[in-house]
């Protein structure tokens, strides 16, 4: 069987206009491709070898279309591919996230920079066959070495299984784990399904049982619950759990300042958050490329507050976007709306931590979503129940 390997951050996939290589005229591929070039010069014999050898002809050409100097010191996003079909297929999805990871890369891409930071792409964890658990094992380490840095790291997936992954890095990284973190999962689905072996499913139920079996603290709140797609049961472990949630009924704009006092409520509590977006929580006319598109959903609107004020409270230190298909994405709609959620992330977090990238040459709109965000200007909604009982009508994709 062919085991998993890490294949190199690929320059062809970041491309994109470029119109200077000043602060004012940067997008995403040119700092992503600096990221690269900066990589390649760092790297030693020893760690040279990482990956499938194909780096060297692919980083020259970056190297040469790099814009100014990124150094190590920069403060950075860090980026990393989750490329797996297993979860999704050992759940009963629509397979086809693993080739999430590069999609989300080239909507990122035209992207413009509205701070000064860096973009560090580790490359790609692809799972060949069926060896999710072992895949889930690198990328758990790759993703502990990318906390390691300070700098917030996002994980391009692959099926929500990406998640668990995510999980073992923050619990093998050094300087997180003294500290109590709090799982955000934007999502339809609770993922909290008791199963045979692990899936998309999982993973969550995998985390609860992980941290109590270490003496943590098991501290999940998931935004954007469908009803009907959710059983008896799953609401049941929920509450068994004490898992804080909200339906996508109670997620629409009108209820948004409750959304956001959700929200809050799990930031004050915790030192660290792990925000987890399943691109399946969008309406189906947003985001119709997922494994499975919602009937319902929360709209972007919803969703865009909630990532402005996870990334402006300065405790976001890791971020998966997951269940992306490509392959169903009709005129690449889902990877458009994640990539902008992505940057709204990446530019408030590092601006909120390092203030001073938003100063020099920077849109006076640094945040990533233009003037005063809906979190400001929402009207005052009364505070939803935080989960009904559940029923029973539940379908396949849990």
């Amino acid at each position: 069987m062919t085991t998993t390997r890490i294949t190199p951050p690929d320059p062809p996939v970041w491309s994109g206009r470029t119109d200077g290589d000043t602060p004012e005229h940067l997008r995403w591929h040119q700092r992503a491709r600096q990221g690269i070039a900066h990589e390649a010069a760092q790297q030693t014999p020893q760690n040279a070898s990482r990956g499938d050898g194909q780096r060297g002809a692919d980083q020259d050409t970056a190297a040469q279309t790099a814009p100014t100097a990124q150094t190590a010191q920069t403060p950075a996003v860090e980026l990393i591919g989750f490329s797996c079909d297993e979860g999704v297929r050992r759940n009963k999805g629509r397979v086809g996230a693993s080739e999430g990871p590069d999609a989300l890369r080239g909507a990122l891409a035209p992207l413009a920079m509205h701070a000064d930071f860096g973009i560090h792409d580790a490359g790609t964890v692809v799972v060949p066959d069926r060896d999710l658990e072992g895949g889930q094992d690198t990328l758990g380490n790759e993703v502990a070495r990318l906390l390691d840095t300070g700098n917030p790291v996002v994980v391009l997936g692959g099926g929500h299984d990406t998640a668990w992954g995510s999980y073992l890095g923050r619990t093998r990284c050094e300087h997180l784990r003294d500290q109590r973190v709090g799982v955000l999962n934007l999502d339809a689905h609770f993922d909290l399904r008791q199963a045979d072996e692990p899936s998309s499913g999982t993973p969550f139920l995998q985390m609860a049982r992980a941290d109590r079996e270490a003496g943590r603290t098991f501290d999940y709140t998931v935004l954007g619950i469908s009803e009907p797609n959710n059983t008896g049961v799953l609401f049941r472990t929920a509450d068994e759990l004490g898992v804080e949630h909200l339906t996508d009924e109670q997620c629409q704009p009108r209820h948004l300042d409750a959304v956001l006092e959700v929200v809050d409520r799990l930031v004050e509590r915790v030192d660290a958050i792990h925000l987890s977006i399943d691109l399946d929580v969008l309406p189906a006319a947003v985001a119709p490329g997922v494994s499975a598109p919602a009937g319902y959903g929360v709209p972007l609107e919803t969703v865009q507050a909630v990532c402005h004020r996870v990334a402006r409270s300065g405790k976001l230190v890791l971020v998966d976007v997951v269940e992306l298909l490509p392959r169903m994405d009709v005129d690449g709609r889902t990877a458009r709306a994640a990539a902008r959620l992505i940057t709204t992330l990446a530019h408030d977090a590092l601006i909120t931590t390092t203030p001073h990238l938003a100063t020099a040459g920077t849109s006076p709109h640094a945040g990533g979503a233009g003037t005063t965000s809906s979190t400001e200007a929402a009207p005052a909604a009364p505070t939803p129940p935080t989960g009904p009982a559940g029923n029973t009508t539940g379908e396949r994709h849990e």
